[in-house]
């Protein structure tokens, strides 16, 4: 059970990624239904801590917290920066004794040099892979996903995509209920495209203003239906073509690709809290058919849905921390759909 969670503050560390492990683990959201974190902030050597954007924190305690910890998390950190010796040794414990490891952006090449990713898949940020990849070549290191997860060793892309990995470890351990209240509460999106292991309760269409809202909400509540664009269009007073070109224009995609995301997404959530069959499940959801359901899953998710049921449904028992699980076999769970803009700088010795 995921409960006692520590971040280690490195001296550079940046401040927005540091902030993304405190947001998902430090914050008391039991008023929600949601978890509540034994967490921890800690450092080699405590007391001030000058940041990547040269402003201090005080951090008072040291790393004896993490000897029990059930996650240790490790923000991005500038280049250059000497690693503490004691810090590696704590993400190595960490990883022998089964505990999860998490890093964001360049907080890979921490996990790198600790030596837990040989062996292993591992991201970072678009940037830094070829770094990292020639730095550590025991690992394969695949620019193109928000995260990875090997084993309970999780490396997250640049930035933002520390969400989505910091997510994925709340919802491996906890289930999606308290990984919905996170989410739902930071205001996240509720999945990236690609994505295998985020998960929202009841999907929240992105768009750049409300002039597609109630389009939208309405197809949310009809995704069992047979939904064509002449008919949605009729809905929205619009011509076809007016309508596919203004939804993919606010949407950022066809109604067709939309919808069967929406229809994933539910199916997503119907395999891991009911008993359903995958005929129902898949009338349900407005694929039709179990064969079509899983030709969806397979492109999209890189699984079938009986696995994912496997993986994530709501009888299975916790993962034992010493054997891969299905998530760490597919090695990708989620793309990133264009690269991110940088927030690092590249350092010759290719630590960041």
């Amino acid at each position: 059970m995921l409960k006692k969670i520590v971040c280690v503050a490195i001296p550079g560390m940046a401040p927005f990624e540091f902030g993304v492990i405190c947001e998902v683990f430090g914050i008391d959201r039991s008023a929600h239904g949601g978890p509540v974190f034994d967490f921890h902030v800690v450092t080699a050597v405590p007391g001030a801590l000058r940041t990547k954007i040269g402003f201090d924190i005080v951090v008072r305690d040291d790393l004896s917290a993490a000897a029990d910890a059930d996650l240790i998390a490790i923000p991005a950190y500038e280049a250059g920066t000497e690693i503490h010796p004691d810090v590696l040794r704590v993400v190595r414990e960490a990883e022998a004794r089964g505990a999860w490891v998490l890093s964001v952006c360049s907080g890979a090449f921490i996990l790198g040099a600790a030596g837990i990713l040989d062996g292993r898949r591992s991201t970072t940020h678009w940037m830094y892979a070829d770094a990292l990849a020639e730095a550590y070549p025991n690992t394969t290191v695949d620019p193109d996903v928000l995260f990875v997860d090997d084993d309970h060793v999780v490396t997250g892309a640049g930035t933002a995509a520390g969400i989505d990995a910091a997510l994925h470890v709340v919802r491996r351990e906890l289930g999606a209920a308290a990984a919905n209240v996170i989410a739902r509460r930071m205001v996240v999106p509720p999945q990236r495209d690609g994505g295998q292991s985020q998960f929202i309760q009841a999907p929240i269409p992105e768009q750049r203003s409300d002039s597609f809202a109630t389009i939208t909400d309405w197809m949310l509540r009809s995704l069992d239906q047979d939904l064509t664009v002449d008919q949605l269009a009729r809905r929205a007073l619009m011509s076809p073509r007016t309508f596919a070109r203004r939804f993919r224009a606010e949407l950022g995609t066809t109604p067709t690709a939309w919808l069967n995301r929406q229809r994933l997404i539910m199916a997503q959530q119907l395999l891991e809290e009911t008993d359903e069959t995958l005929d129902l499940i898949a009338v349900q959801t407005g694929f039709g058919a179990a064969s079509v359901m899983r030709h969806h899953f397979v492109r999209s998710l890189q699984t079938t849905p009986t696995a994912y049921r496997r993986t994530f449904g709501r009888r299975r028992s916790v993962p034992d921390r010493g054997a891969p699980v299905a998530v760490a076999d597919y090695g990708v769970v989620a793309r990133k759909t264009s690269p991110e803009p940088a927030n690092v700088s590249v350092p010759s010795s290719g630590v960041m």
